[in-house]
């Protein structure tokens, strides 16, 4: 079972830009979807992007289209997510995951994924 380690959120405001990690302790990382998700207060988890194992293809809520990317680094078993122009409604718990068997389009558009990390928060103040 992968190890997922989330870092990088925190307490910005409206229009701030912010990077997430999520470092992988599994030496197979390049085999996984990988993807982000985020849990608003009062709200269930939900789908932010996914990116293929080989990262030339990415999928993303379109809440987040134009706003936030995904990317990896196989080499250092890493994945990030970048987000500009941050919203209030941005403000979430995001969940980094990987998944062995699916496709990161699976992921995208099932909503589901195998192993999650701990969490970051990020809030976005108005």
């Amino acid at each position: 079972q992968v190890h997922l380690a989330e870092s990088g959120g925190g307490l910005v405001q409206t229009g701030d830009s912010l990077r997430l990690s999520c470092s992988a302790s599994d030496g197979t990382f390049s085999t996984y979807a990988m993807a982000w998700f985020r849990q608003c207060p009062g709200e269930e988890r939900e789908f932010v992007a996914s990116i293929a194992r080989s990262g030339d293809l990415t999928w993303y809520a379109d809440s987040v289209k134009g706003r936030f990317t995904i990317s990896r680094d196989n080499a250092k078993n890493t994945v990030y997510l970048q987000m500009n122009n941050l919203r209030p409604d941005d403000t979430a718990v995001y969940f980094c995951t990987a998944d062995p068997s699916r496709a990161a389009v699976l992921v995208a558009k099932l909503g589901k994924s195998d192993y999650w990390g701990q969490g970051t928060q990020v809030t976005v103040s108005s």
